[in-house]
């Protein structure tokens, strides 16, 4: 392996922490709380719902992995002072960008920072985590011949060196898999608290619901897509997240596991389109309409309703809960 040579997770690793730490790293995107405020709100209804599940204990924290501008946590929090104020006055985000950090203290000026899930306060955890998972970095390995080659970048391009077998090995020949240990941490972590303290973590993000093989790995520049090789530190890089693979990793941790279901179902059975509809008819027509839009954006199949999935790894004593059963 050459000196300028980097494993794929390495180069991920590095190229994400470069991309969060710019001026406004968040231009040109628009993820589901932008979208719509409904978004964040019937989160915070869901999350009220879950605490007075776990018995609505007073010492409970609220926390968001990956919170972005902090706009689904300031929409969740219009609905949790009202219906859960003991929960609504602990939030912890968890976020490592300095220049996102700031831009959140602006709406949340309340809130406690940590860098990683493992820093969060004592306690029963209620967690929500929108597209949080998806750009923690991945590994990939190729399948040629009898055994296997795994990626690494130099100058820009993919360089396959001799490896063992990855965790998933069901591939044919020239099949790429991909597996993100990262991902599986965050969860196994989250998992393991849960099992043993109370709580429950929502993950909402993108990804197959079954695993299989694939190169999934992709870049956003400036909103549109870009190669992901390509000036390190530019664009946003992510992958799908494996959801039956976090749901094992959860499970093995002592955890249960709701879901997945796609956000499209979610989002409706918690009343998506209800609340919609009741905040478009208190608006002008040209932003009533403009509800209805982002409403089916986020629920249409052919839109995001079927890519992103809705996730809950929670206390095995939690009864079903809202958006998971039919």
């Amino acid at each position: 392996m050459t000196a300028a040579a980097e494993r794929l997770d390495a180069f991920m690793a590095r190229a994400n922490a470069a991309f969060y730490a710019r001026a406004d790293p968040l231009a040109g995107f628009a993820t589901a709380p932008e979208i719509s405020q409904v978004f964040g709100e019937l989160l915070g209804a869901w999350a009220a719902v879950a605490w007075q599940a776990m018995g609505a204990p007073a010492d409970a924290i609220l926390a968001e992995a990956g919170p972005g501008r902090g706009t689904l946590m300031a929409d969740a929090l219009r609905v949790l002072r009202r219906a859960a104020p003991a929960l609504a006055a602990r939030v912890h985000l968890v976020e490592t960008s300095p220049t996102l950090r700031a831009r959140q203290a602006a709406v949340l000026p309340d809130a406690a920072w940590h860098a990683r899930l493992d820093e969060l306060p004592a306690g029963p955890l209620v967690l929500l985590a929108n597209e949080f998972l998806d750009a923690l970095p991945i590994r990939q390995c190729v399948r040629r011949g009898g055994g296997w080659m795994e990626r690494h970048v130099a100058d820009g391009e993919f360089v396959e060196l001799p490896c063992p077998p990855p965790p998933t090995v069901d591939a044919g020949d020239g099949a790429v898999v991909e597996w993100s240990p990262a991902g599986r941490a965050a969860v196994q972590g989250l998992a393991a608290r849960i099992a043993s303290r109370g709580g429950v973590a929502l993950l909402v993000d993108y990804g197959p619901e079954h695993s299989a093989p694939g190169d999934s790995l992709q870049a956003l520049r400036d909103g549109k897509p870009a190669d992901p090789l390509a000036d390190p530190g530019e664009a946003d890089l992510t992958a799908h997240v494996d959801f039956a693979a976090l749901a094992g990793v959860a499970r093995a941790a002592g955890a249960a596991v709701q879901g997945p279901v796609p956000q499209g179902v979610f989002l409706t059975r918690l009343g998506l389109f209800q609340r919609s509809g009741a905040l478009a008819r208190t608006q002008p027509p040209a932003r009533a309409g403009a509800l209805m839009q982002a409403a089916s954006r986020l629920a249409e199949p052919h839109q995001m309703g079927r890519l992103f999935k809705a996730m809950a790894v929670c206390h095995p004593g939690l009864p079903p809960l809202p958006g998971f059963a039919a």
